[in-house]
Formats: structure tokens, sequence, C-alpha cells
């Protein structure tokens, strides 16, 4: 899933552009990275249904990355990739590797923020007129944006996001097992309901929740400052 906080009106076409590009990049190496770690600890499921791949393309979900071009454009970008399937009970050590495998997304992006910033900073130290151009500067500040917004988007532990699964793995077996059932059931209204609210109001409890840490680290990556709210 992702939630990315953009400019309320109509980008230009190099910034259109660039945001596509990060989205691609963005959602696709998260996703890869569930199925890569996964993968590596023993479960066949992400390669059987071919996720272990570098193939980007394979990692979308047509309605989700619809959703995320069409409400980027209106100013918060809600979408998502095509969940991995993944079956910890076939991992060598099912608990810790499948939170390994889950976090392995946020963490994903947390990376790419990181090179998009270190390119950003490289070039306004050493050649400050590469930055005159449009895309190129909207793609590497985006870059940091757009994955810090996926990455602590994806950490909220509710309906079907990572971080549902993340603190899954610190309850015993019996709540863990209630509080999975909860969360792909009514969790996932609960969800869409305060996505929803959140768009329609002035007031949103995901922004308010994820917004300070991600205006955060883009200050510390970028040295820039932001208002996202």
């Amino acid at each position: 899933m992702s939630l990315i906080a953009l400019a309320p009106s109509m980008p230009s076409a190099p910034v259109f552009m660039a945001i596509l590009l990060v989205i691609f990049f963005g959602i696709g190496l998260h996703e890869y990275a569930h199925a890569k770690m996964a993968d590596a600890a023993g479960d066949p499921t992400p390669g059987m249904y071919g996720r272990v791949t570098l193939n980007l393309f394979k990692h979308f979900d047509v309605v989700g990355t619809i959703m995320i071009i069409f409400t980027s454009i209106a100013g918060v970008g809600i979408g998502w990739g095509k969940p991995v399937p993944m079956d910890p009970r076939r991992m060598r050590n099912p608990r810790w590797d499948h939170f390994a495998a889950v976090i392995a997304g946020p963490i994903s992006n947390i990376l790419q923020a990181a090179v998009y910033a270190i390119i950003l900073r490289v070039l306004a130290m050493s050649a400050p007129e590469l930055l005159d151009n449009m895309f190129l500067r909207a793609f590497l500040i985006l870059g940091v944006m757009i994955n810090l917004s996926l990455c602590f988007f994806n950490l909220l532990p509710i309906g079907p996001l990572d971080g549902m699964w993340l603190l899954g793995t610190f309850l015993p077996d019996r709540t863990r097992d209630r509080w999975t059932r909860w969360n792909l059931t009514v969790g996932q209204f609960v969800f869409l309901f305060l996505v929803i609210a959140g768009q329609l109001s002035e007031f949103s409890i995901i922004s308010t929740l994820i917004l300070p840490p991600i205006e955060a680290l883009f200050r510390f990556f970028t040295g820039m400052d932001t208002r996202l709210g």
C-alpha cells in the first residue's frame, strides 16, 4: 500500500513523469523485497507465483496502480501493489523469517529514499546547474518523499498493511491469530474508513501519524525543509 503526499494542483508533464517513475521503482522494489526475503528464508511460494523477479511489472496491481496515478494528481496518492503470497510455515524460522520478509518492503523504501537523497546532495554540491532541470529535480526530491511515504504508511498496524503483520510477531499465538483475523476482516473496513475520511475532511488520522516522521527524515536525508500537512 502507499500514501503519497504531493502538491494539490495538477503537476506539469515533467513532474508527472517523475511521479510515475518513482512510483514504478518504489512499489516494484518494495514488493520484490518481500518476495526475495521470503524466498531466501526457504518459502517457495513467491517463486511459484513468479514474484521473485526484478521485472517490476510483475508486482503491480492494475486497479491499485490506476488509483495511485489519479489520486496523486488530486493531491494524495492512495494505491497498492500486488500482495506477495507467503507461507510462514514453510520458512526455516516461521515467526522471525516472516517478520524479516515483511519488514524488507518498508526497508527497501528507506534505502531508495537514501539513494535519491545522496544523488541530490552530490549534485547540489558538485553540479547545481543540473538541478535546474525540472524533471531531474522533481525525480530526486519526490524519490525521497514518496519512498518515505510508502515506508511509514505501510508501517501502520491496521488492515492489510505491513505493520499489521509486524506487530503480530510480538503477540502470543492465540492473540496473534485473533489480531490477524480482525485486521483481514473488520480491520480492512476501518482502514478504508480512515483513508476516505481523511480525504473528505480537513483532519486525517493517518496523516497525523505519518507526516512527522516523513518530514523529519526528509530533512535529515536532504537538508531541505518541507511542509506536507
